[in-house]
């Protein structure tokens, strides 16, 4: 091969990995990295990343796309996986990780096909799945170890639902039978019984209003599931992932069990390490509802420490989107909570500003959260995740000479609102490139819709 043959070359910036950073051009052919340094000579086309860092696309393992919720009284989330992409293009992420809720009359495999087409017709962004399952079986259990071997590496289950204490054995031979044929396990760790009785005392007092929201469900709900969760991972020996953890409690009990070694992963989320249980006391309170509830500043220090020390292993936007109307829809109470907040827009460029731009992480460590572990823990690497020879050409280039205001009107995704409007950023990617295809540029997506893909993956890999 000859430069010539490059279909694209991004010149000038210093390229960063989870592993160092060295100022080198990137040469692309065929979607994939074909050079990095050398001289190389001209693309069929060019961008210029002079002065600017040139990082892999970022890996978002957790988003809730195109879901329709089994409740037909109840609003859908608001953005597909076209308008879903738009946005993490934007923010710089170029895969998702996508919540398929596998129905109850469904095999995993139907559900894959059915989100595949979706996929195919809406996607600008590359996607995997986590089938989420709701009603385990027998025949579910039996579909995993195929599952798995055909590319469908991860489940996902809720212990705040009144289905995972019915069912709690099944739960646990899918999450032995995902850990057995090598795939991994994500789990929503609170604990209904806790949840439901904080709750009731709340009515009694009546207290139901949002601002008591963080009382409904407190760090003990989470810290109950989590040692839950601990134990089912140490009898199971099955790949763990804790999605969205959000207290030092929580994160103190994982270090513990992962000290003995137990195969536990840690995700948080970008709300708590921005925002702290007192905003639900505001007027617009309801517009910062999630599950888990936001929590105090001590907790939001202590995910900020663990994410640098290694305690962490992965930052995943949970981007679950409503409209501001839908938010703050005065039916609402902690019992009927309308959860999730729309991050995929915002969360690198927060993360960003203020992990790298303050010193409490250091650019790789920035990659290998925002990027590398995902792509490690399930099954994507090394062709996501980092920048190599034979990658797919998954490439952002970041502005970090200019400082900008984050506003409602810039954001693609559908919620048409952020809880960050009015934050000063200090580092936004100015191009986006998937592929090699520039989908992303001076403020404008120009990927089309359906160019994205589904992403092929093997099973879960070793963190580095």
């Amino acid at each position: 091969m000859t430069d010539r043959q490059l279909d694209l070359v991004v010149r000038g910036g210093t390229v960063v990995t989870a592993q160092g950073r060295q100022q080198a051009d990137v040469g692309v052919t065929d979607g994939r990295v074909a050079r990095i340094g050398g001289t190389i000579s001209k693309g069929v086309h060019e961008v210029d990343a002079t002065g600017r860092f040139v990082l892999p696309g970022g890996v978002d393992p957790h988003v809730h796309l195109n879901v329709e919720h089994l409740d037909p009284n109840e609003p859908d989330w608001v953005d597909d996986y076209t308008s879903g992409s738009e946005a993490a293009l934007a923010g710089g992420v170029t895969s998702l990780g996508n919540m398929a809720y596998v129905l109850p009359w469904e095999t995993l495999a139907a559900r894959v096909r059915a989100e595949s087409v979706l996929v195919a017709k809406q996607a600008i962004a590359d996607v995997f799945f986590h089938t989420v399952v709701l009603a385990p079986s027998p025949e579910i259990a039996a579909e995993v170890r195929p599952a798995v071997a055909a590319g469908q590496s991860s489940m996902k289950f809720f212990m705040c639902l009144p289905s995972f204490e019915a069912h709690a054995p099944q739960f646990s031979r899918i999450m032995k039978a995902a850990g057995d044929a090598g795939g991994i396990t994500l789990i929503h760790c609170e604990d209904l019984p806790t949840i439901e009785c904080c709750t009731a005392m709340l009515g009694e007092r009546s207290q139901m209003g949002m601002a008591h929201f963080a009382e409904s469900r407190p760090v003990a709900s989470e810290l109950v599931a989590i040692e839950r969760a601990i134990a089912m991972c140490r009898a199971t020996g099955a790949p763990t992932y804790i999605v969205h953890l959000s207290s030092a409690r929580a994160l103190a009990a994982c270090a513990a069990a992962r000290a003995e070694g137990l195969p536990l992963f840690v995700e948080t989320r970008p709300l708590y390490l921005h925002l702290t249980e007192e905003r639900y006391r505001d007027a617009d309170g309801p517009l910062y509802v999630a599950q888990p509830p936001l929590r105090a500043p001590s907790d939001r220090e202590a995910l900020w420490q663990g994410l640098a020390d290694g305690t962490i292993d992965t930052l995943g936007s949970d981007h679950a989107p409503w409209t501001r109307a839908l938010k703050l829809d005065p039916k609402l109470d902690v019992a009927h909570p309308r959860a999730g907040v729309a991050e995929l827009d915002t969360m690198l460029p927060l993360f960003f500003t203020e992990g790298v731009a303050t010193g409490r992480i250091s650019l790789e460590r920035f990659v290998a959260l925002t990027a590398t572990n995902a792509a490690r823990l399930f099954g994507l690497y090394p062709r996501k995740g980092t920048i190599a020879v034979g990658s797919d050409a998954d490439l952002t280039v970041w502005e970090t000479r200019e400082r900008r205001i984050l506003r409602d009107e810039d954001l693609f995704s559908r919620a048409g609102h952020s809880v960050y409007a009015g934050r000063e950023i200090s580092a936004w990617p100015s191009t986006t490139i998937r592929r090699g295809a520039v989908v992303f540029e001076r403020g404008k997506v120009v990927g089309r819709a359906g160019s994205g893909e589904v992403i092929p993956r093997g099973g879960t890999q070793a963190l580095i």
